[in-house]
């Protein structure tokens, strides 16, 4: 049975995935403990400083990052924005590395690029980039458009605000373009699902329509 970590597992996305991961063993990372798990998931609450050593512990053989925040809940910080979005994904995907995990998870965004001045695009760039020179043996790059989903206790007005908007956005964006529409957060995490295990080595970056073909 694979061994399988997830970092992230209480936001939009890894709270789905955790309830679609039967027949592997899932360990979770958190800084809070979750309610309402399933009671095969083993949960490790610890500050992210102890995080590496449980990694180390566990010996994972597939690690997950849907970890994420905005600059809103940064306080407007973009350091502290940085620090969750680049710093602590690498922190967790180096552990994972060391470890020996084979293959690595994580949810990037659509448009994705060091080479942007814009900060929360920037930043996920340049977290693909360093996960590339990591070399894993495979690396998943899962790159949704706008996320639609219940995001509890989060209500994050202006995504909220888009994601009402979305359904008449979606059909004014052209098919060419559609990696740009919405998603909904539990068909990338039946995505990911489908991908935890996957045995063909190389760095794969899926989109929004390779997404939903792989959550069929």
């Amino acid at each position: 049975m694979p061994r399988v970590i997830i970092a992230g597992a209480s936001g939009l996305i890894g709270s789905t995935l955790c309830t679609m991961l039967g027949g592997h063993e899932v360990h979770i990372l958190l800084r809070r403990p979750m309610d309402d798990l399933p009671e095969s998931i083993a949960q490790h609450v610890a500050e992210t400083a102890r995080w590496p050593e449980i990694i180390a512990g566990l010996a994972p053989e597939i690690a997950i990052s849907c970890l994420g925040t905005t600059m809103k809940k940064s306080g407007g910080d973009a350091a502290q924005f940085r620090a969750v979005d680049k710093d602590l994904v690498l922190a967790f995907a180096t552990a994972a590395n060391l470890a020996g995990a084979r293959q690595f998870i994580t949810v990037s965004s659509v448009g994705a690029t060091a080479d942007t001045k814009n900060l929360y695009l920037r930043t996920k760039g340049e977290v693909e980039d360093a996960l590339t020179l990591l070399a894993f043996e495979r690396l998943d790059i899962i790159r949704p458009g706008l996320l639609t989903g219940d995001r509890q206790n989060d209500p994050r007005a202006g995504e909220r605000a888009a994601i009402m908007l979305s359904p008449v956005i979606d059909r004014l964006i052209p098919r060419a373009f559609s990696r740009f529409r919405s998603i909904p957060a539990s068909t990338v995490a039946q995505a990911i699902a489908e991908l935890v295990g996957n045995g063909t080595p190389g760095r794969f970056i899926h989109e929004n329509e390779a997404i939903r073909a792989l959550a069929g």
